[in-house]
Protein backbone atom coordinates (compact mmCIF):
# COMPACT_ATOMS: atom_id res chain seq x y z
CA UNK A 1 0.00 0.00 0.00
CA UNK A 2 2.49 2.51 0.83
CA UNK A 3 4.41 1.88 -2.14
CA UNK A 4 1.61 2.24 -4.55
CA UNK A 5 1.14 5.53 -2.40
CA UNK A 6 4.06 6.85 -3.15
CA UNK A 7 4.81 5.53 -6.65
CA UNK A 8 1.27 7.65 -7.41
CA UNK A 9 2.78 10.77 -5.61
CA UNK A 10 5.35 10.31 -8.05
CA UNK A 11 3.90 9.31 -11.05
CA UNK A 12 1.46 12.45 -10.67
CA UNK A 13 4.45 15.06 -10.06
CA UNK A 14 6.91 13.87 -12.49
CA UNK A 15 5.14 12.35 -15.14
CA UNK A 16 6.99 11.17 -18.26
CA UNK A 17 10.01 10.18 -16.32
CA UNK A 18 10.05 6.62 -16.55
CA UNK A 19 13.74 6.20 -15.40
CA UNK A 20 13.41 8.44 -12.62
CA UNK A 21 10.12 6.69 -11.63
CA UNK A 22 11.99 3.13 -12.00
CA UNK A 23 15.18 4.10 -9.74
CA UNK A 24 12.11 5.20 -7.44
CA UNK A 25 10.00 2.18 -7.33
CA UNK A 26 12.89 -0.12 -6.56
CA UNK A 27 14.09 2.17 -3.15
CA UNK A 28 10.71 1.82 -1.87
CA UNK A 29 10.08 -1.24 -2.28
CA UNK A 30 13.27 -2.40 -0.40
CA UNK A 31 12.93 -0.04 2.46
CA UNK A 32 9.25 -1.21 3.46
CA UNK A 33 10.53 -3.13 6.14
CA UNK A 34 13.10 -0.43 7.49
CA UNK A 35 9.70 2.28 7.22
CA UNK A 36 7.76 -0.17 9.07
CA UNK A 37 10.54 -1.18 12.09
CA UNK A 38 10.85 3.08 12.02
CA UNK A 39 7.23 5.00 11.98
CA UNK A 40 9.58 8.27 12.73
CA UNK A 41 10.88 7.91 9.12
CA UNK A 42 7.33 7.54 8.51
CA UNK A 43 6.14 10.69 10.11
CA UNK A 44 8.82 12.93 9.13
CA UNK A 45 8.14 12.25 5.69
CA UNK A 46 11.59 11.02 4.73
CA UNK A 47 11.47 9.11 1.60
CA UNK A 48 9.57 11.99 0.10
CA UNK A 49 11.50 14.40 1.07
CA UNK A 50 14.57 12.51 -0.04
CA UNK A 51 12.50 12.07 -3.90
CA UNK A 52 12.18 15.75 -4.00
CA UNK A 53 15.45 17.20 -5.16
CA UNK A 54 16.80 19.71 -3.23
CA UNK A 55 17.68 21.50 -6.51
CA UNK A 56 17.25 21.09 -9.95
CA UNK A 57 18.43 23.55 -12.72
CA UNK A 58 18.49 23.28 -16.61
CA UNK A 59 19.74 25.78 -18.57
CA UNK A 60 20.61 26.32 -22.17
CA UNK A 61 24.29 25.99 -23.95
CA UNK A 62 24.77 28.31 -27.11
CA UNK A 63 28.16 26.87 -28.84
CA UNK A 64 29.64 27.07 -32.88
CA UNK A 65 30.98 24.93 -34.41
CA UNK A 66 34.25 25.05 -36.64
CA UNK A 67 32.15 26.16 -39.82
CA UNK A 68 30.76 29.26 -37.70
CA UNK A 69 27.02 27.30 -37.20
CA UNK A 70 25.35 27.76 -33.98
CA UNK A 71 24.07 24.90 -32.05
CA UNK A 72 21.99 25.11 -28.61
CA UNK A 73 21.94 22.51 -26.28
CA UNK A 74 19.85 21.70 -22.90
CA UNK A 75 22.39 21.64 -19.62
CA UNK A 76 21.19 20.34 -16.27
CA UNK A 77 22.47 19.85 -12.63
CA UNK A 78 20.07 18.38 -10.36
CA UNK A 79 21.25 18.28 -6.68
CA UNK A 80 19.35 15.55 -4.83
CA UNK A 81 20.63 15.43 -1.38
CA UNK A 82 23.00 16.70 0.72
CA UNK A 83 22.80 15.27 4.10
CA UNK A 84 26.16 13.69 3.81
CA UNK A 85 28.31 16.10 2.22
CA UNK A 86 28.69 18.06 -1.25
CA UNK A 87 26.53 17.14 -4.25
CA UNK A 88 28.73 14.37 -5.94
CA UNK A 89 27.85 13.00 -9.14
CA UNK A 90 29.12 12.72 -12.56
CA UNK A 91 28.06 14.94 -15.98
CA UNK A 92 26.92 12.74 -18.91
CA UNK A 93 26.86 13.89 -22.74
CA UNK A 94 24.80 12.23 -24.71
CA UNK A 95 22.10 12.84 -27.41
CA UNK A 96 19.76 10.71 -24.75
CA UNK A 97 20.24 13.11 -21.77
CA UNK A 98 17.10 14.21 -20.39
CA UNK A 99 15.42 15.58 -16.95
CA UNK A 100 14.30 12.10 -16.58
CA UNK A 101 17.43 10.11 -16.99
CA UNK A 102 19.31 13.17 -14.82
CA UNK A 103 16.87 12.49 -12.02
CA UNK A 104 17.19 8.83 -12.58
CA UNK A 105 21.44 9.34 -11.79
CA UNK A 106 20.95 11.32 -9.57
CA UNK A 107 18.64 9.15 -7.22
CA UNK A 108 20.66 6.51 -7.26
CA UNK A 109 23.85 8.55 -6.66
CA UNK A 110 22.45 9.86 -2.79
CA UNK A 111 22.15 5.83 -1.83
CA UNK A 112 25.72 5.03 -3.85
CA UNK A 113 27.38 7.72 -2.17
CA UNK A 114 25.89 6.77 1.08
CA UNK A 115 27.45 3.22 0.49
CA UNK A 116 31.10 4.60 -0.13
CA UNK A 117 31.36 5.72 3.51
CA UNK A 118 32.50 9.18 2.54
CA UNK A 119 30.93 12.22 3.23
CA UNK A 120 29.49 13.11 -0.15
CA UNK A 121 25.45 13.53 -0.97
CA UNK A 122 24.11 12.82 -4.58
CA UNK A 123 23.52 15.15 -7.75
CA UNK A 124 24.44 13.92 -11.39
CA UNK A 125 23.98 16.24 -14.56
CA UNK A 126 24.84 16.90 -18.18
CA UNK A 127 23.99 17.64 -21.42
CA UNK A 128 22.09 16.24 -24.96
CA UNK A 129 25.21 17.45 -26.70
CA UNK A 130 27.25 14.43 -28.41
CA UNK A 131 30.89 14.78 -28.74
CA UNK A 132 31.22 11.96 -31.10
CA UNK A 133 32.31 13.18 -34.05
CA UNK A 134 33.26 16.74 -32.64
CA UNK A 135 36.71 18.28 -33.39
CA UNK A 136 38.86 19.30 -29.89
CA UNK A 137 37.85 23.06 -30.64
CA UNK A 138 34.48 22.34 -30.72
CA UNK A 139 34.18 19.95 -27.70
CA UNK A 140 35.88 22.80 -25.80
CA UNK A 141 33.31 25.30 -27.27
CA UNK A 142 30.73 23.52 -26.01
CA UNK A 143 32.28 22.97 -22.53
CA UNK A 144 33.38 26.74 -21.71
CA UNK A 145 29.65 27.63 -22.63
CA UNK A 146 28.61 24.73 -20.33
CA UNK A 147 30.94 26.01 -17.52
CA UNK A 148 29.96 29.20 -18.05
CA UNK A 149 26.55 28.98 -16.17
CA UNK A 150 27.49 25.67 -14.25
CA UNK A 151 29.82 27.29 -12.37
CA UNK A 152 27.95 29.90 -10.16
CA UNK A 153 26.26 26.76 -8.53
CA UNK A 154 29.09 24.06 -7.92
CA UNK A 155 32.21 24.54 -5.44
CA UNK A 156 34.26 22.23 -3.36
CA UNK A 157 32.28 22.48 -0.22
CA UNK A 158 28.36 22.95 -2.24
CA UNK A 159 29.24 20.63 -5.24
CA UNK A 160 31.94 18.77 -6.87
CA UNK A 161 30.81 17.13 -10.34
CA UNK A 162 32.90 14.08 -12.51
CA UNK A 163 32.82 12.69 -15.52
CA UNK A 164 30.23 10.10 -16.76
CA UNK A 165 29.39 8.69 -20.43
CA UNK A 166 30.61 11.60 -22.84
CA UNK A 167 33.04 13.10 -20.12
CA UNK A 168 36.58 12.16 -19.77
CA UNK A 169 39.83 13.60 -19.49
CA UNK A 170 39.43 15.85 -22.48
CA UNK A 171 35.93 17.40 -21.57
CA UNK A 172 36.98 17.62 -17.47
CA UNK A 173 40.03 19.50 -18.93
CA UNK A 174 38.29 22.44 -20.54
CA UNK A 175 35.53 22.32 -17.80
CA UNK A 176 38.10 22.40 -15.44
CA UNK A 177 39.65 25.40 -17.03
CA UNK A 178 36.78 27.73 -17.62
CA UNK A 179 35.63 26.87 -13.67
CA UNK A 180 39.19 28.56 -13.39
CA UNK A 181 39.04 31.48 -15.09
CA UNK A 182 35.71 32.51 -14.01
CA UNK A 183 36.07 31.61 -10.22
CA UNK A 184 39.49 32.68 -10.39
CA UNK A 185 40.08 30.37 -8.12
CA UNK A 186 42.37 26.69 -8.36
CA UNK A 187 39.76 24.31 -6.37
CA UNK A 188 39.16 20.71 -6.41
CA UNK A 189 35.69 21.34 -8.08
CA UNK A 190 35.91 18.64 -10.57
CA UNK A 191 37.28 15.04 -10.25
CA UNK A 192 38.54 13.24 -12.78
CA UNK A 193 41.21 15.82 -13.63
CA UNK A 194 44.68 15.04 -15.02
CA UNK A 195 47.53 13.81 -12.65
CA UNK A 196 49.50 17.09 -13.23
CA UNK A 197 46.58 19.14 -11.72
CA UNK A 198 44.83 17.88 -9.20
CA UNK A 199 44.11 14.19 -10.55
CA UNK A 200 44.36 10.92 -8.44
CA UNK A 201 45.82 7.67 -9.41
CA UNK A 202 43.20 4.60 -10.25
CA UNK A 203 40.41 7.74 -10.93
CA UNK A 204 40.24 6.35 -14.23
CA UNK A 205 40.35 3.05 -13.71
CA UNK A 206 37.83 3.04 -10.45
CA UNK A 207 34.79 1.90 -11.79
CA UNK A 208 36.02 -1.05 -13.48
CA UNK A 209 38.42 -2.70 -10.81
CA UNK A 210 35.62 -1.63 -7.88
CA UNK A 211 33.00 -3.57 -10.00
CA UNK A 212 35.43 -6.81 -10.37
CA UNK A 213 36.68 -6.08 -6.31
CA UNK A 214 32.79 -6.20 -5.59
CA UNK A 215 31.56 -9.03 -7.85
CA UNK A 216 35.01 -11.07 -6.08
CA UNK A 217 33.62 -10.44 -2.31
CA UNK A 218 30.17 -11.73 -4.00
CA UNK A 219 31.83 -15.21 -5.21
CA UNK A 220 33.96 -15.71 -2.08
CA UNK A 221 30.65 -15.98 -0.32
CA UNK A 222 30.19 -19.39 -2.41
CA UNK A 223 34.33 -19.89 -1.81
CA UNK A 224 34.65 -19.04 -5.37
CA UNK A 225 36.77 -16.72 -7.43
CA UNK A 226 37.50 -15.24 -11.03
CA UNK A 227 40.10 -18.12 -11.27
CA UNK A 228 39.25 -19.68 -14.77
CA UNK A 229 36.07 -17.75 -15.48
CA UNK A 230 34.49 -17.00 -18.90
CA UNK A 231 32.91 -13.17 -18.49
CA UNK A 232 31.15 -10.95 -20.75
CA UNK A 233 31.48 -7.41 -20.41
CA UNK A 234 29.23 -4.58 -22.70
CA UNK A 235 30.62 -1.70 -23.31
CA UNK A 236 33.58 -0.89 -24.50
CA UNK A 237 34.70 2.08 -22.72
CA UNK A 238 36.00 3.43 -19.84
CA UNK A 239 34.51 1.02 -17.20
CA UNK A 240 34.09 -1.87 -19.31
CA UNK A 241 38.20 -1.21 -20.32
CA UNK A 242 38.83 -1.93 -16.44
CA UNK A 243 36.72 -4.40 -15.80
CA UNK A 244 38.24 -6.65 -18.49
CA UNK A 245 41.77 -5.53 -17.20
CA UNK A 246 41.25 -6.71 -13.34
CA UNK A 247 38.89 -9.73 -14.29
CA UNK A 248 42.49 -11.09 -16.23
CA UNK A 249 44.79 -10.13 -13.58
CA UNK A 250 42.01 -12.20 -11.24
CA UNK A 251 42.30 -15.15 -13.26
CA UNK A 252 39.16 -14.38 -15.61
CA UNK A 253 38.89 -14.75 -19.31
CA UNK A 254 36.75 -11.84 -20.71
CA UNK A 255 35.77 -13.20 -23.99
CA UNK A 256 33.07 -10.40 -25.20
CA UNK A 257 32.37 -6.86 -25.36
CA UNK A 258 30.62 -4.44 -27.40
CA UNK A 259 29.75 -1.08 -28.50
CA UNK A 260 26.45 0.40 -29.96
CA UNK A 261 27.18 -0.50 -33.06
CA UNK A 262 27.49 -4.26 -32.56
CA UNK A 263 29.57 -6.84 -30.20
CA UNK A 264 32.46 -8.99 -30.88
CA UNK A 265 33.06 -12.55 -29.37
CA UNK A 266 36.51 -13.90 -29.13
CA UNK A 267 36.51 -17.24 -27.43
CA UNK A 268 40.23 -16.81 -26.91
CA UNK A 269 39.81 -14.15 -24.88
CA UNK A 270 39.84 -10.71 -25.50
CA UNK A 271 43.02 -8.67 -26.73
CA UNK A 272 43.05 -5.61 -24.13
CA UNK A 273 45.84 -3.24 -25.92
CA UNK A 274 43.86 -4.17 -29.03
CA UNK A 275 40.82 -2.76 -27.49
CA UNK A 276 42.50 0.01 -25.89
CA UNK A 277 44.33 1.36 -29.06
CA UNK A 278 41.05 0.66 -31.17
CA UNK A 279 38.68 3.04 -28.19
CA UNK A 280 41.39 5.02 -26.60
CA UNK A 281 43.51 5.96 -29.32
CA UNK A 282 41.94 5.66 -33.09
CA UNK A 283 38.14 6.10 -31.57
CA UNK A 284 37.01 3.36 -33.39
CA UNK A 285 34.16 0.95 -33.55
CA UNK A 286 34.48 -2.48 -32.00
CA UNK A 287 33.97 -3.93 -35.08
CA UNK A 288 37.54 -3.35 -35.86
CA UNK A 289 38.53 -5.54 -33.46
CA UNK A 290 37.51 -9.09 -35.47
CA UNK A 291 38.80 -7.03 -38.57
CA UNK A 292 42.45 -7.33 -36.40
CA UNK A 293 41.71 -10.61 -34.48
CA UNK A 294 41.46 -13.62 -36.13
CA UNK A 295 40.22 -15.93 -33.51
CA UNK A 296 37.03 -12.95 -33.14
CA UNK A 297 33.57 -12.46 -34.82
CA UNK A 298 31.32 -9.63 -35.04
CA UNK A 299 27.74 -9.47 -34.62
CA UNK A 300 25.79 -6.12 -35.40
CA UNK A 301 22.91 -6.61 -32.52
CA UNK A 302 24.98 -5.24 -29.46
CA UNK A 303 22.05 -6.70 -27.15
CA UNK A 304 22.51 -9.98 -28.77
CA UNK A 305 26.26 -10.55 -26.30
CA UNK A 306 23.92 -11.75 -23.44
CA UNK A 307 23.43 -15.04 -25.70
CA UNK A 308 27.00 -16.16 -25.76
CA UNK A 309 27.34 -18.74 -22.77
CA UNK A 310 29.45 -17.78 -19.87
CA UNK A 311 30.04 -18.03 -16.26
CA UNK A 312 29.79 -13.96 -14.91
CA UNK A 313 27.67 -10.97 -16.79
CA UNK A 314 29.36 -7.47 -16.14
CA UNK A 315 27.14 -5.20 -18.23
CA UNK A 316 28.96 -1.92 -18.20
CA UNK A 317 27.23 0.01 -21.13
CA UNK A 318 24.35 1.90 -20.13
CA UNK A 319 20.88 1.94 -18.51
CA UNK A 320 18.22 -0.77 -19.25
CA UNK A 321 20.38 -2.92 -21.25
CA UNK A 322 19.56 -6.29 -19.95
CA UNK A 323 15.76 -7.28 -20.37
CA UNK A 324 13.73 -10.35 -18.63
CA UNK A 325 14.50 -11.79 -21.95
CA UNK A 326 18.47 -11.35 -21.76
CA UNK A 327 18.07 -12.35 -17.94
CA UNK A 328 16.45 -15.98 -18.70
CA UNK A 329 19.04 -16.41 -21.15
CA UNK A 330 22.23 -15.86 -18.92
CA UNK A 331 20.19 -17.61 -16.44
CA UNK A 332 19.78 -20.77 -18.94
CA UNK A 333 23.25 -20.57 -20.18
CA UNK A 334 24.58 -21.24 -16.57
CA UNK A 335 25.57 -17.40 -15.13
CA UNK A 336 26.24 -17.88 -11.73
CA UNK A 337 26.97 -14.09 -11.17
CA UNK A 338 26.21 -10.84 -12.50
CA UNK A 339 28.03 -7.55 -11.35
CA UNK A 340 26.25 -4.46 -12.74
CA UNK A 341 29.35 -1.67 -13.97
CA UNK A 342 26.77 0.91 -15.59
CA UNK A 343 24.02 2.12 -13.77
CA UNK A 344 20.71 0.39 -13.56
CA UNK A 345 21.69 -1.89 -16.24
CA UNK A 346 19.41 -4.38 -16.32
CA UNK A 347 15.61 -3.71 -15.81
CA UNK A 348 13.08 -4.70 -12.93
CA UNK A 349 12.04 -8.01 -14.57
CA UNK A 350 15.52 -9.16 -15.29
CA UNK A 351 16.87 -8.18 -11.12
CA UNK A 352 13.93 -10.47 -10.21
CA UNK A 353 14.74 -13.37 -12.50
CA UNK A 354 18.75 -13.42 -11.39
CA UNK A 355 17.38 -12.76 -7.58
CA UNK A 356 15.23 -15.74 -7.69
CA UNK A 357 17.11 -18.08 -9.99
CA UNK A 358 20.28 -17.56 -7.17
CA UNK A 359 22.34 -15.69 -9.31
CA UNK A 360 24.52 -13.58 -7.49
CA UNK A 361 23.50 -9.93 -7.87
CA UNK A 362 25.36 -6.79 -7.55
CA UNK A 363 23.17 -4.02 -8.02
CA UNK A 364 25.04 -0.91 -9.93
CA UNK A 365 24.47 1.30 -6.36
CA UNK A 366 26.77 -0.67 -5.02
CA UNK A 367 28.78 -2.80 -7.47
CA UNK A 368 29.60 0.19 -9.17
CA UNK A 369 30.32 2.75 -6.60
CA UNK A 370 33.94 2.46 -6.90
CA UNK A 371 33.87 5.75 -9.26
CA UNK A 372 32.65 7.90 -6.71
CA UNK A 373 34.54 6.63 -3.80
CA UNK A 374 37.70 7.34 -5.50
CA UNK A 375 36.33 10.61 -6.73
CA UNK A 376 36.03 10.65 -3.08
CA UNK A 377 39.43 9.72 -2.58
CA UNK A 378 40.40 12.67 -5.37
CA UNK A 379 38.98 15.15 -3.57
CA UNK A 380 40.72 14.35 0.13
CA UNK A 381 43.92 14.64 -1.73
CA UNK A 382 42.91 17.92 -3.30
CA UNK A 383 42.13 19.12 0.38
CA UNK A 384 45.20 18.29 1.68
CA UNK A 385 47.08 19.25 -1.35
CA UNK A 386 48.87 15.55 -1.39
CA UNK A 387 49.15 12.97 -3.74
CA UNK A 388 49.07 9.38 -2.83
CA UNK A 389 50.65 6.57 -4.92
CA UNK A 390 48.87 4.04 -7.38
CA UNK A 391 48.80 0.68 -4.76
CA UNK A 392 48.04 3.30 -1.78
CA UNK A 393 44.61 4.60 -3.59
CA UNK A 394 43.66 1.59 -4.97
CA UNK A 395 43.99 -0.88 -1.73
CA UNK A 396 42.05 2.09 -0.25
CA UNK A 397 39.87 1.40 -3.63
CA UNK A 398 39.34 -2.34 -2.67
CA UNK A 399 38.62 -1.82 0.76
CA UNK A 400 35.65 0.44 0.38
CA UNK A 401 34.68 -2.26 -2.03
CA UNK A 402 34.84 -4.98 0.44
CA UNK A 403 33.17 -2.84 3.32
CA UNK A 404 30.22 -2.09 0.94
CA UNK A 405 29.83 -5.66 -0.01
CA UNK A 406 29.56 -6.34 3.66
CA UNK A 407 26.98 -3.52 4.31
CA UNK A 408 24.86 -4.80 1.88
CA UNK A 409 24.85 -8.30 3.34
CA UNK A 410 24.66 -7.16 6.92
CA UNK A 411 21.53 -4.55 6.12
CA UNK A 412 19.97 -7.71 4.13
CA UNK A 413 19.80 -9.65 6.53
CA UNK A 414 18.41 -7.51 9.47
CA UNK A 415 15.78 -6.25 7.74
CA UNK A 416 14.94 -9.96 6.40
CA UNK A 417 16.21 -10.52 3.07
CA UNK A 418 19.32 -12.19 3.34
CA UNK A 419 21.59 -12.43 0.14
CA UNK A 420 19.25 -10.11 -1.43
CA UNK A 421 21.84 -7.56 -2.45
CA UNK A 422 19.29 -5.25 -4.24
CA UNK A 423 17.87 -5.34 -0.87
CA UNK A 424 20.85 -4.36 1.08
CA UNK A 425 22.13 -1.67 -0.87
CA UNK A 426 19.31 0.40 -0.73
CA UNK A 427 18.36 -0.56 3.18
CA UNK A 428 21.75 0.24 3.89
CA UNK A 429 22.12 3.59 1.72
CA UNK A 430 18.64 4.77 3.19
CA UNK A 431 19.61 4.33 6.71
CA UNK A 432 22.39 7.11 6.92
CA UNK A 433 21.07 9.57 4.88
CA UNK A 434 17.26 9.19 6.87
CA UNK A 435 19.39 9.50 10.20
CA UNK A 436 21.41 12.74 8.77
CA UNK A 437 18.12 14.11 7.24
CA UNK A 438 16.57 13.29 11.00
CA UNK A 439 19.33 14.96 12.73
CA UNK A 440 19.07 17.89 10.52
CA UNK A 441 15.60 19.04 11.01
CA UNK A 442 12.95 19.97 8.57
CA UNK A 443 15.10 21.23 5.94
Amino acid sequence: MLVDEIMAQVSQRDPNQPEFHQAVQEVVESIVPVLERHPEYRSQKIIQRIIEPERAIQFRVPWSDDDGNIHVNRGFRVEFNSALGPYKGGLRFHPSVNLSIIKFLGFEQIFKNSLTGTPIGGGKGGSDFDPKGKSDAEVMRFCQSFMGELWRHIGPDTDVPAGDIGVGGREIGYLFGMYKKNANAFQGILTGKGLDWGGSLVRTEATGYGCTYFVNEMLKTKGDSFEGKNVLVSGSGNVAIYTIQKVHQLGGKCIACSDSQGFVHDPEGLDLDLIQQIKEVERGRISEYAAKRPSAEFSPNWRDIWTVKCDIAMPSATQNEIDANSAQTLVDNGCMAVGEGANMPSTPEAAEIFVNSGVLYGPAKAANAGGVATSALEMSQNSQRLSWTFEETDARLHQIMINIHASCQKAAADYGSPGNLIHGANIAGFLKVANSMMAHGLI
